[in-house]
């Protein structure tokens, strides 16, 4: 009875562990704060946000980030900045989390420029 409640438990914890480690977050800020914050063309709020996927590995995302008086800032970011542990040891049992061994760094910073007026 308990080997079958450990096996059990082992399953579920696994089951647990890949489906944590399939999605991935990071906080997008920027300086200054409270700017609108597009992700793949769709305004989804002001910065600081949490953006939070379960893309696959390499995914990459576009960001544009405006605030009146500043210059629209443009840049990327991609499902391929570090390691996730997670991903890598349900990887071993499933395969399938090799997809999602990568993740997102914490947070992204990004620095507006103000807007010269002559």
């Amino acid at each position: 009875m308990k080997i079958h409640i450990l096996k059990s438990m082992s399953i579920l914890l696994s089951i647990i562990v890949m489906l944590q480690s399939c999605a991935s977050m990071t906080i997008i800020d920027s300086i200054p704060s409270n700017s609108k914050l597009y992700v793949n063309g769709e305004m989804v709020g002001n910065t600081p946000y949490k953006h939070k996927d379960s893309k696959i590995v390499g995914s990459t995302n576009i960001i544009r980030i405006e605030k009146e008086g500043y210059k629209i800032y443009k840049a990327t970011f991609s499902k391929d900045e570090e390691i996730d542990v997670g991903a890598m040891i349900g990887g071993f049992f499933l395969l399938v989390p090799f997809l999602w061994v990568m993740k997102y760094k914490n947070g992204h910073l990004y620095e507006l420029k103000r807007i010269n007026i002559n």
